[in-house]
């Protein structure tokens, strides 16, 4: 497969026919999340109309009864029951229920255990689980699982951490049913990088489109992601709300926070009741401290759902930007209770025990994050933040690492990567960075100070003023939102040295002139322009001296009759 994607032109009439039929599917095997993403899609194409035979089917299971009793159980969460009455069935959907309810009330067993523990359990030591999976083996080598079925096998297996085959069984899952969206979010959590995804063996599948772009957004590919998703928008999907939130995300991991702010309030608009990904917009108004409009979406996201976990995440966020830490800590773990793999919430109550300084507490929540998802660089960029405070550097390095290659082009990862080079006095790969930093943007705007003062440090006074000159000279919004008052006034003090000792008085001149702009170097300042003043005087005198003085030798020259033949040759000729 070429690294080049090509689009091509959506029918969106196969497409409807696909997601009635995905929708049905998917429903009557209890896949809600999937179901429902379906239907949210296909209410996007509202206006392609359909043959009247296409609603017709009911395509029920052979074993009516067992199953419409058993999927009344699994409605109700009462996973046992639906298990043992599906246990004799031989249809593919009664036979997906009495598995899949096995794997629910395994999880759910699960997490009633994990009250009385602040770990959870290790899931290789799940017993159930493995019993579960030898089953699906045995039915797998045996060719009896459906594209359903083998996604639960997937699901399995990856819980059982073995994720290589996860990969290939959710891969089959996929061409055997390319309408369940689930398999699908699975396979995109396991792909590592862009060179595995497209050497992946997919169906030829309009569900392909939305998958690469889940993949890309997944891997910050953000640019690539966005082609795609406006590719959908102009074949028919401009309505979709899911298309919309993705490309809110999009901009918001490209740092475009307005735009990304814009395009969530249209999709409140749009669909008011929405909270999925409202957490993503509350970290968006957190970040631009929109304490009001933050205020505003947690009152409406309560009024909607108070027990959904976006509700609790921007909840959470909201005591957060209060500096209610404890408050915040509160909401992320009742969000965690309600889903303890959502992985906003275990992030963002590691940020709030770290401004509580639980060190520990929030190495434990960081650590949940990457377990639930590898790629999450802002639990890795959390974790060396963490070690740094416990000056642990060499932790540090590692989890920095680790951020910096899932964020390569954010200069605030290989930021904070120079800062730990630094303090280990690895001077050459401190200003490696700080290098890079700067030639990424400097989003924070301090890699150019860092620079000039490790140079400033290393005695390179000529580095050193370079680096602080171009700091200088950018416009005061480009130093960044971090730069504090005194690192301007700093730099402009050392490059007024700097000039002064090298004899260069204009530009001396010019940075002391700044220095008293500021209180806290004004007398610093003042003394600056008086010694430069001096050295002017005296420059002044000494060249005044040295005028006299040629003066004085040509008076002697003239008056003295005895010229030398040398300087007769250069002598006008008389005619």
């Amino acid at each position: 497969m070429e690294g080049e994607i090509i689009q091509t032109k959506l029918d969106l009439i196969n497409v409807k026919k696909d997601l009635i039929i995905g929708i049905r599917e998917c429903a009557q095997r209890g896949l809600y999340h999937s179901a429902k993403w379906l239907a949210e899609i296909n209410f996007s194409i509202v206006d392609v109309t359909l043959p009247p035979d296409v609603h017709t089917s009911n395509d029920l299971p052979l074993e009516t009864e067992a199953y419409l009793l058993a999927k009344s159980y699994f409605d109700l969460k009462e996973y046992d029951r639906c298990s043992f009455f599906t246990e004799s069935c031989t249809d593919s959907k009664a036979r997906f229920l009495h598995l899949y309810s096995q794997y629910l009330s395994i999880e759910k067993k699960k997490l009633d255990n994990m009250t009385d523990s602040n770990c959870p359990p290790d899931p290789t030591k799940n017993n159930a689980l493995r019993q579960l999976c030898a089953v699906l083996k045995e039915d797998y080598f045996l060719h009896k699982l459906d594209g359903y079925c083998l996604y639960l096998y997937g699901i399995v297996l990856k819980k059982l951490d073995l994720n290589s085959l996860a990969m290939d069984i959710f891969t089959d899952a996929i061409n055997e049913q390319p309408l369940h969206w689930g398999a699908w979010q699975e396979l995109a959590l396991l792909v590592p990088d862009k060179t595995t995804l497209l050497s992946l063996r997919l169906p030829d599948h309009w569900m392909k489109s939305f998958f690469l772009a889940h993949v890309y957004l997944e891997q910050l590919n953000s640019e690539e992601a966005l082609d795609i998703y406006y590719d959908l928008h102009s074949q028919g999907f401009e309505k979709s709300t899911y298309v919309m939130a993705q490309m809110a995300i999009a901009y918001h991991n490209r740092r475009e926070l307005d735009k990304a702010i814009m395009m969530f309030k249209d999709l409140l608009h749009s669909d008011p009741y929405r909270l999925d990904n409202l957490d993503i917009y509350s970290n968006l108004l957190y970040v631009k401290e929109m304490k009001t409009e933050l205020a505003n979406l947690a009152h409406t996201a309560v009024n909607i759902d108070k027990y959904r976990v976006e509700t609790c995440c921007v909840i959470g966020n909201y005591y957060s930007l209060r500096a209610e830490h404890s408050k915040a800590v509160l909401y992320f773990q009742r969000a965690l209770k309600l889903n303890p793999q959502y992985l906003s919430a275990w992030t963002l109550m590691g940020h709030e025990f770290m401004e509580m300084k639980n060190t520990n507490a929030a190495i434990q929540s960081y650590r949940q994050a990457i377990e639930v998802n590898r790629r999450d660089y802002r639990a890795w960029y959390g974790l060396g933040q963490t070690y740094e405070i416990l000056k642990m550097p060499f932790y540090c390095i590692y989890y920095y690492k680790q951020a910096q290659q899932l964020r390569p082009n954010d200069s605030r990862m290989i930021l904070a990567l120079g800062e730990t080079y630094e303090k280990l006095e690895k001077h050459e790969n401190a200003l490696k960075c700080y290098y890079k930093a700067c030639n990424l943007g400097d989003v924070e705007g301090t890699a150019l100070i860092k620079l000039a003062k490790l140079y400033d440090k290393l005695d390179e006074a000529d580095n050193a003023a370079a680096a602080y000159t171009e700091y200088c000279l950018k416009e005061g919004d480009q130093r960044g939102v971090y730069e504090t008052e005194n690192e301007i006034y700093n730099a402009y003090q050392y490059l007024a040295n700097y000039h002064l000792k090298r004899g260069q008085l204009e530009d001396a001149h010019a940075y002391a002139y700044k220095c008293i702009e500021y209180d806290e170097i004004k007398e610093q300042g003042k003394a600056l322009l008086k010694e430069i003043a001096n050295r002017r005087g005296e420059l002044e005198a000494q060249l005044l001296k040295s005028t006299d003085q040629s003066n004085q030798n040509l008076t002697d020259c003239t008056n003295d009759g005895n010229v030398s033949n040398m300087e007769m040759v250069f002598s006008p000729l008389n005619n």
